[in-house]
This record gives C-alpha cells, sequence and structure tokens, in this order.
C-alpha cells in the first residue's frame, strides 16, 4: 500500500500558490501548462528546476516561489508518476475516500450547527465505518474486524 497526493489536489495547490507568488493568471496559467506536464510525470524536480528560473519580472513584489519548492520538497515521496497509474488503470484521485467521508461523518457533522470535538468526531466515524461495512456486530461481541481489500 502506498500513500499519494490527490492529482487534482495537487494541481490546486499549485494553482492557489502561483496565485499569491505570480503577476496575474496570465502570468501563472502559462507556468501551470510548463510545470504541471512534469508533475504528471512524476519530476518533482523538473518542476522544482523550472520555478527556480522564474524571474522576479513575472512576480509580485517581495514575492518567491520557495514555498512551492518547500511544499513539493517536503511531499516527494508522495508525488507518483500519475500517467503511469493512469496506464495501469489505478486512481489517481481521492474521491471515493472524501465521499465515504461525507457518509460516514460529514453528512451528519456539517451543516447543522454543531461543534464536534475531535473524540467525538472519531467516535462517530469509527461506529458509522463500522455499520456501513456490516462489522458492528462482530465488533460488539469480539471486538474483531475482517480485514478485506476492495476493488
Amino acid at each position: 500500500m502506498r500513500i499519494f497526493l490527490d492529482g487534482y489536489h495537487l494541481h490546486e495547490k499549485c494553482k492557489d500558490q502561483l496565485s499569491l507568488v505570480l503577476r496575474g493568471k496570465n502570468v501563472r496559467n502559462p507556468v501551470l501548462a510548463e510545470r504541471m506536464p512534469w508533475l504528471w510525470l512524476g519530476q518533482v524536480d523538473a518542476a522544482i528546476a523550472y520555478l527556480r528560473t522564474l524571474g522576479s519580472d513575472r512576480m509580485k513584489s517581495g514575492k518567491s516561489v520557495d514555498r512551492l519548492i518547500e511544499y513539493f520538497e517536503r511531499n516527494r515521496q508522495y508525488i507518483p508518476c500519475y500517467a503511469l497509474r493512469s496506464q495501469l488503470g489505478l486512481r489517481n484521485s481521492s474521491n471515493r475516500g472524501e465521499k465515504a467521508n461525507d457518509r460516514c461523518v460529514a453528512d451528519r457533522q456539517k451543516h447543522r450547527g454543531m461543534s464536534w470535538s475531535r473524540e467525538g468526531s472519531v467516535a462517530l466515524a469509527s461506529t458509522t465505518t463500522l455499520q456501513r461495512n456490516g462489522e458492528i456486530d462482530a465488533w460488539g461481541r469480539s471486538h474483531t474486524l475482517s480485514f478485506n481489500w476492495v476493488a
């Protein structure tokens, strides 16, 4: 099992960070078009090298791309070759996990004016997940779970 950054969220992070640094979308969008293909191929070093070539004439006063470069460095191990994953039929997004979260927790906790503690939120997520997976009786009787991979 391997944890990786969702391709959509990586793109959004890049877009947001570049919007903070670069002088408008007319400068940002070409930079995104140049850099995102490298990240799609998992070539983090190439993306970082490109960012380092950006001149100060493209940046807002006093800004730099260092924060985005630090993000890439910090998360390098979680940025796969999305192109290869796609060719192999593997997922490049976390939308199933996010939807499961919505069904298990967020639907109950959001839009109802409630405030939840961390412990309460974890407890709700755990019991709701047990119930949805048909494991609540086994957990209640013996504190055991059957662990099955889902395709």
